[in-house]
């Protein structure tokens, strides 16, 4: 699913054996969509949203029972804050002037409670990237119950 009609082209043309939908995930989900899915997978787009919440709601409807949510999104731990902040940094790293940029910044604590309320279970948080707790990367993965 990409919003975009340029992203659905280059997707295309670079995966011609896969299906892209051209939708928005604000909008209600296409019938043929709900409950569809074992895995939904959102690679580094939660960051770019208002309202995220709508993004784990639409993966919700669209998993199968005892389906799960992959996603990533980039580390933001407390040591790797504080670090940015002492070295001078945080103003590049949180940059408001880089339009189109990152728009919410996650902590494990915060993705965990997002992810909770919206009924998710088995939350799981795997790390890359550079040393450790001043990792690049969160890889999440969160379950739906089985009904």
């Amino acid at each position: 699913m990409e919003e975009s009609a340029s992203g659905i082209a280059i997707a295309s043309q670079n995966f011609p054996d896969c299906h892209f939908i051209q939708a928005s995930i604000y909008d209600s989900p296409k019938a043929e969509l709900l409950n569809a899915f074992d895995i939904v997978i959102s690679v580094e787009v939660i960051k770019h949203l208002f309202y995220p919440r709508e993004l784990v709601r639409l993966a919700r409807k669209c998993l199968k029972p005892g389906g799960h949510l992959i996603m990533t999104t980039p580390y933001h731990g407390y040591l790797k804050n504080l670090i940015l902040a002492l070295s001078g940094k945080m103003d590049n790293h949180f940059s408001v002037l880089w339009d189109g940029g990152h728009i919410k910044f996650f902590s494990v604590k915060s993705l965990s409670e997002l992810l909770e309320t919206e009924g998710y279970t088995n939350i799981q948080f795997k790390f890359a990237g550079r040393l450790p707790y001043l990792w690049k990367s969160t890889l999440c993965c969160a379950s739906i119950a089985e009904k």
